[in-house]
């Protein structure tokens, strides 16, 4: 699992990026061209992959809940052990606290981006950068993470130092260490190519072109204000760290040969989400609609049940289907809470599994997909609101709900995904000035690069006929309808529909 891989920069999807090992990966697998993603971003994405259902209607980033159904526990509840080697530090901040010690096992490479690694009082010494992570996103300081980012490369110089190659090299030693017994769940997940665009000189020099600018590899959160020379120096340096993720991607397929592992094991190789560099005017994520550049991650899986390779899936997925489909390869009893659909026979004969999709990110636009039309339903006023948390696990990425957002507590009904427990309904925070953008609409088919949206009154309807039952198979709150200017069909409105 990799973190903001961009599929369309992927040659198996007609991307330009130097990936041999990707296009190895797509001849060994199938291939899925309509895989969505579902809640936004990092944490969101990783509790949809342990419960198999969206995490954005209820509440924001944050860690799993006490009520929450873990794939990687119910795995190791039934016998299945489970590893998890990663170098993505968000997982041992306080919004993500809860996710590793739900594995039999772990292991964390420390230094990626502004990880809280190396101690040095005294600020390093730093090139004339331009870039940095300007939102101060999860109440962290921009600034101090660029500054604490520059005291790790310090401490990292070779290849063989660089975190992404560390999680691989720890992810074969487990495979080397346990292929020969059965019933085993591995997760590899690396950071990259998540900014900062950091990667070894080795995959730098892939790219040479003529740049006399400022350091550029960590753009900000908001509209391109750069160059057309500074915007295409920051595409090369993300392109050299897919082409590192590439490498290091082509150490478990050289494993998977050696030790003859494709007769009896699963492979998944996929990615959170996607990241904009520089088209629609956008660098980045998380405040702009999720065009698909964002929201369209790559998905490629070899299942040896059926033995297929080399072929592609029109089928709509998403990471909620992810825990049901691992669930149901190791022969593990689906929880019912879970919305994702195992996907055995997707992957075999492309069979559906829904006709219709939501993903977004909390507060922000509700969007809906059946593969073709994308619909993003904006917030309806300026204020967006009214929006809430709800949680039984108050915190934010890097830092707990402050005294001032607890005071707004109140006991929520419990919703039908949690276990009979009352939530704690806590004010949010919503996304700022996303009211501008308007609701969108777009055909993928004859606008796969989203430049012209549609004005239909029909097909609107259809699609948000979608996005209201989706809505409410998934329970969402009464004020979710209200901020995006949604109703709730009545009850003998779904009789008639």
């Amino acid at each position: 699992m990799f973190d903001s891989l961009n599929r369309h920069m992927l040659p198996p999807y007609g991307g330009w990026i130097k990936t041999p090992n990707f296009d190895r990966l797509a001849e060994r697998t199938v291939t899925f061209d309509t895989c969505f993603v579902g809640s936004m971003p990092c944490m969101p994405a990783r509790r949809e992959l342990h419960t198999g259902r969206y995490n954005f209607l209820h509440r924001s980033w944050g860690p799993l809940e006490p009520f929450d159904d873990s794939m990687p526990e119910i795995l190791k509840l039934y016998g299945v052990y489970t590893h998890l080697v990663t170098d993505h530090q968000h997982y041992w901040e306080d919004g993500g606290a809860t996710y590793h010690n739900r594995y039999s096992t772990y292991e964390f490479v420390r230094g990626q981006e502004g990880d809280p690694w190396k101690g040095e009082i005294r600020d390093p010494e730093m090139p004339d950068y331009m870039g940095g992570h300007t939102t101060g996103l999860g109440g962290h300081s921009a600034g101090r993470m660029v500054i604490q980012d520059w005291i790790n490369r310090k401490h990292i110089k070779e290849q063989s130092e660089f975190p992404q190659a560390q999680v691989f090299e720890k992810g074969a030693e487990f495979i080397r260490e346990n292929y020969t017994e059965d019933n085993w769940f591995l997760q590899v997940e690396t950071f990259d190519p998540h900014e900062p665009f950091f990667a070894h000189q080795t995959f730098r020099d892939m790219y040479p072109h003529d740049y006399n600018g400022k350091h550029f590899d960590w753009p900000p959160y908001r509209r391109i204000e750069e160059t057309p020379e500074q915007v295409q120096h920051c595409r090369f340096e993300y392109a050299a760290l897919v082409s590192m993720c590439d490498h290091y991607l082509g150490k478990v397929l050289d494993l998977m040969d050696e030790l003859d592992l494709w007769k009896d094991t699963m492979l998944i190789v996929n990615s959170d989400h996607g990241f904009l560099m520089g088209e629609h005017d956008w660098w980045a994520k998380n405040i702009q609609p999720f065009y698909n550049e964002i929201a369209r991650p790559p998905l490629f899986i070899w299942d040896p049940r059926c033995g297929k390779a080399g072929e592609r899936r029109d089928s709509l997925v998403q990471m909620i289907d992810m825990a049901p489909t691992l669930l149901d390869y190791f022969n593990v009893p689906i929880p019912q809470d879970m919305q994702g659909k195992p996907l055995k026979e997707s992957i075999a004969a492309d069979e559906p599994v829904r006709q219709a999709a939501l993903f977004g990110i909390h507060g922000g636009h509700i969007n809906c997909t059946d593969g073709r039309y994308v619909y993003m339903k904006a917030p309806a006023a300026p204020e967006n609101g009214p929006i809430y948390n709800y949680t039984l696990m108050p915190s934010h990425m890097r830092r707990l709900f402050t005294l001032d957002e607890l005071k707004t507590w109140e006991a929520a009904k419990p919703f039908t995904f949690t276990k009979e427990l009352q939530t704690m309904k806590i004010t949010a925070n919503p996304y700022n000035d996303l009211h501008h953008f308007g609701t969108l609409l777009f055909d993928t088919e004859t606008d796969p690069q989203q430049q012209a949206p549609l004005q239909d009154e029909q097909i609107e309807a259809y699609m948000t006929d979608h996005l209201i039952r989706l809505m409410e198979e998934s329970d969402a709150p009464d004020e979710q309808y209200e901020r995006v200017g949604l109703k709730r069909k009545l009850p003998e409105d779904a009789q008639k529909g």
